[in-house]
């Protein structure tokens, strides 16, 4: 059948339901992270371009504002990348979070038509979305962290990063 939704019935109603109710707040998440993540990178670049230019010059921080364009992930990655704040590791844990990001908006519901969903790959696509789950989470944490500490200037609670993994499980989940 060409079309999403068809005239058979769903095999597995509630199955399906609970699935894309769990779907739904892990692109939720996935979303926020992608946004933080842009974020992040126009604070570093805006600390960048203080340390760089003579703040008297007021025609160059016009330019410097309508250079700051919204790329996809992967280019904000790449250039967050070169920020000194972003170690090799810190790096790895993004690009990680973005291919799980990318699994999650983009073939986690990508299943077969609803009728011919079983409950066998309901199962199969839940444990599969708590792997890419778990791995968005790590790089979110750190973005998150990121965020806390620019906004609040001040460390990040270790309390709600340690926390943080399980309260996301157990919200998309729930």
């Amino acid at each position: 059948m060409g079309w999403s939704l068809g005239y058979l019935p769903i095999k597995e109603p509630e199955l399906l339901d609970a699935y894309l109710l769990s779907l739904g707040k892990a692109v939720y998440l996935a979303s926020c992270f992608e946004h933080k993540c842009r974020y992040v990178l126009r604070i570093a670049k805006l600390v960048d371009f203080g340390e760089e230019n003579d703040r008297r010059e007021p025609d160059a921080f016009t330019t410097f504002a309508q250079g700051l364009t919204d790329r996809m992930l992967g280019p904000t990655l790449r250039e967050l990348g070169l920020q000194s704040l972003v170690t090799p590791e810190y790096a790895r844990r993004l690009d990680d979070a973005r291919e799980a990001r990318n699994w999650i908006a983009h073939e986690a519901g990508a299943m077969t038509d609803l009728h011919g969903i079983s409950a066998k790959m309901l199962a199969e696509q839940t444990v599969e979305l708590g792997k890419q789950l778990d791995i968005l989470v790590a790089g979110d944490n750190l973005i998150s962290r990121w965020v806390y500490e620019i906004e609040d200037k001040e460390a990040a609670p270790r309390e709600i990063q340690q926390r943080y993994p399980a309260l996301v499980r157990n919200w998309v989940f729930a």
